[in-house]
Formats: C-alpha cells, sequence, structure tokens
C-alpha cells in the first residue's frame, strides 16, 4: 500500500457480509447491510498527550476488529475500497476463540 495514517489513525478493509441467510435466501448487495467488522491494513504511530508523549496504538497489522456502524471515512487506494478512522472508533479486536463464537 501506498498510505501511511499520521497520528491515531487507523486503516481497515471490511470483511464480506454474508450472501445468504441460514436458510439459504440469497440477500441482494442493495440490501445487505455492511459489516462493522474488519482487518487492519494500516496504523500509523500514535496519539500525543498534553506533555506530547507519544502514546502507541493498541491494535496491530492484521487483526480482526469491531467498530461502529458508522465509523471512519471510506476511501479508495491502489483500486481497494478501505476505511480510515481513529482508534477510538474500534471497539475492540477479535480474537480466535471469539470470532469462532460470533460465527455460530
Amino acid at each position: 500500500m501506498k498510505f501511511r495514517p499520521l497520528h491515531d489513525r487507523v486503516v481497515v478493509k471490511r470483511i464480506d457480509a454474508e450472501e445468504k441467510t441460514a436458510g439459504g435466501i440469497i440477500i441482494p448487495d442493495t440490501a445487505r447491510e455492511k459489516p462493522s467488522q474488519g482487518e487492519v491494513i494500516a496504523i500509523g504511530p500514535g496519539g500525543r498527550d498534553e506533555t506530547g508523549k507519544l502514546i502507541p496504538i493498541d491494535v496491530k497489522v492484521g487483526e480482526r476488529v469491531l467498530f461502529g456502524k458508522w465509523s471512519g471515512t471510506e476511501v479508495k487506494i491502489d483500486g481497494r475500497e478501505l476505511l480510515i478512522m481513529k482508534e477510538s472508533d474500534i471497539m475492540g479486536v477479535l480474537t480466535d476463540l471469539l470470532s469462532t463464537e460470533i460465527a455460530a
């Protein structure tokens, strides 16, 4: 990627929403809800506190995260649709154990 986020910003690639319901009904693109789950593609160096001390970002590149429905700004970089958001817009990181529970 040719983009480096600044400060406490994070670049996230949405993970595609399900195309079928549990009953096998295909959901058209126009009715499909945008997923609130994504993979971290790039992170900035972190924010600064009142004294100017750097506060590093908690998430790491490659982690799966949950974020709010209206979080971030949608951008297109190198032909890929991505989201740029502040670290505070991320609600949490999905661990291996948790992501298998959500899928069930």
